[in-house]
């Protein structure tokens, strides 16, 4: 009796034992970075300049690219890109940007990204950002180093748009001021040269509303021309309804100063308005962008929600859907992405 007891001791032991065994035969080899909570180590900031050598895509030689982010259904790689798809069919089929949203301890690229390569798409990455002054004190280097090698191995171009906005109000308590965000800038880019992720093109995005308002006084956060691979606005209309151009004619005057090519990272229908106002304020994007041949990409950005609440997809808007679709199959912005299955991105190129 005794010996049984022992024996189906030891077979509840090996029972409990095995989905242990298993679940470590699955875990994937690499876990998500987790963010330090140790104090920051002692670190003298870079400050020594630095030879960047990202380039990112080949311009296309006419004509801009389009694309769009798409609020999915399910918030997983297959419904971000089913989403994309039904919105991309819907414009006419001819988009060649997809758009994804990363904060800044979430590794990417991930399965998302390589989902929207299996659809043949170019890329920008949206990546948020963190504390500046962390940054730069050398507390997240292993961390952007890990992105850097992962945009490496990548192999394709990409658009890298780092923490869009930076001259938001509410976002001063981590961005803190022009000068910590350039140098924080200046940090994350330098690993990434030392890296040799020369396939990623550094998007320097403020809000269309930093160069309007005297307030925001966006340009301050501008990195340099050295560091700046493409120059970036968001654009939307707001409450008041200002017009797509108003707030370009703002930015494109910076723009003019700087040869960068522009894309247009975000802009999209928020607010409700009059009837036919939504489709109004839309009609006016395509002749902008074709008139300012230094726009290069534009990104819809097309999603719901409540708080804030605004709607900015064409469900309930068959209007302005149809405006969209008739930029979208525009030849001018019809536009083929380019070669996305060769490695050659990741060669640097000689500077400008």
């Amino acid at each position: 009796m005794r010996g049984s007891r022992r024996t189906l001791a030891a077979l509840l032991a090996l029972a409990c034992l095995m989905p242990a065994v298993a679940a470590c035969e699955s875990a994937p080899t690499r876990r998500p970075y987790q963010t330090p909570t140790l104090p920051p180590p002692t670190v003298e900031p870079r400050v020594a300049p630095v030879s960047t050598t990202g380039r990112g895509p080949a311009l296309p030689k006419k004509g801009a690219w389009l694309g769009a982010w798409v609020k999915p259904q399910y918030h997983n790689p297959t419904g971000r890109a089913a989403a994309l798809d039904e919105f991309n069919q819907a414009a006419g089929g001819k988009l060649a940007l997809a758009h994804m949203f990363n904060t800044w301890n979430k590794p990417f690229p991930g399965p998302t990204e390589r989902a929207f390569q299996a659809m043949g798409k170019l890329q920008m990455i949206s990546w948020a950002g963190t504390d500046t002054r962390s940054t730069v004190s050398g507390l997240y280097d292993s961390l952007i180093r890990q992105r850097a090698e992962d945009i490496k191995a990548f192999g394709v171009p990409v658009l890298l748009r780092y923490r869009w906005e930076m001259d938001r109000p509410n976002l001063a308590a981590s961005v803190h001021s022009p000068e910590d965000y350039i140098a924080a800038w200046k940090h994350i880019r330098a690993i990434f040269t030392e890296v040799g992720a020369t396939n990623a093109a550094w998007v320097w995005c403020p809000h269309a509303d930093g160069f309007a308002d005297p307030k925001r006084n966006a340009a301050a956060y501008y990195p340099g021309d050295d560091q700046v691979d493409w120059l970036c606005a968001d654009v939307y209309p707001g409450p008041e309804w200002v017009s797509f151009s108003d707030r370009m004619d703002h930015f494109m005057a910076f723009a003019r100063e700087h040869p960068r090519p522009v894309v247009i990272g975000e802009f999209g229908l928020t607010e409700a308005g009059r009837p036919g106002q939504r489709a109004d304020w839309l009609r006016a994007v395509r002749p902008y962008l074709k008139k300012h041949p230094q726009i290069k990409a534009a990104l819809y950005f097309a999603g719901k929600e409540t708080k804030p609440e605004y709607d900015s997809t064409f469900e309930n808007d068959p209007e302005s859907a149809e405006v969209f679709r008739e930029l979208a199959t525009d030849p001018y912005f019809a536009r083929t992405p380019p070669d996305l299955t060769a490695s050659s991105g990741t060669t640097s190129r000689p500077g400008r």
